[in-house]
């Protein structure tokens, strides 16, 4: 075999003692792991790499030359081992015509179409989605606010509320005037004249419209 398909989604779980390959869909993430191959060399080198170990001399030497050998021959049983598996994993995906994405048949394959549910999305599924997203924003914008929170909502007006003391950054919890961690002031409170209305200037004891005494 001169080269070997399907080498895009995969990641390789092999050790000195076998092989193992785990394949993913590149749009669910999902996918299939091979058996574990044991490699029957794997065995006989960690023989002579224990006997290296506890005794050196000739078996050091024995093991180093198992271990070239191992190089060599484990990358070869490697290669036979993933194209192997890439023949066992196939038939679980397909690639896409339009996107080239390897996908999993099971989940993200659109038969009717040959494509993948990226490029082709199931209709009654997509259907269903953005009903349901329409029904939130239809929430959204009928469902109207509690009575506390009107009450506040109506105190504000125009007014800028901050949502922490920009002192000691405490949270506000409601458009407080002071800072209930620090006392910092947070805004003057306005005044308006109880007579006609007009808002009244910080300390004026009259109304400037119509002259009536400040409460």
């Amino acid at each position: 075999m001169d080269h070997i398909e399907f080498t895009r989604n995969y990641s390789d779980h092999s050790t000195d003692k076998g092989f193992q390959f785990e394949f993913q869909c590149d749009r669910c993430g999902n996918g299939y792991r091979t058996q574990f191959q044991a490699w029957a060399l794997g065995t006989a080198t960690g023989v002579l790499d224990t006997a290296s170990s506890l005794f050196g001399g000739i078996f050091s030497q024995a093991a180093n030359v198992g271990e070239r050998v191992r190089s060599a021959q484990w990358q070869q049983a490697k290669d036979a081992a993933f194209a192997q598996a890439v023949e066992q994993i196939r038939p679980n995906f397909l690639q896409c015509p339009r996107c080239s994405s390897w996908v999993c048949k099971k989940s993200c394959w659109n038969q009717a179409r040959g494509l993948c549910k990226n490029c082709a999305p199931d209709l009654a599924v997509e259907i269903s989605a953005q009903q349901s997203a329409k029904a939130v924003e239809k929430i959204y914008s009928d469902v109207s606010a509690d009575g506390e929170d009107s009450k506040l909502i109506s105190s504000v007006g125009d007014k800028k509320v901050a949502a922490s003391c920009p002192q000691c950054h405490a949270p506000l919890a409601t458009n407080a005037k002071f800072c209930p961690e620090c006392g910092y002031k947070l805004a003057d409170a306005k005044k308006f004249c109880q007579e006609c209305g007009a808002q009244l200037q910080p300390g004026a004891k009259f109304c400037p419209e119509c002259g009536t005494k400040a409460g």
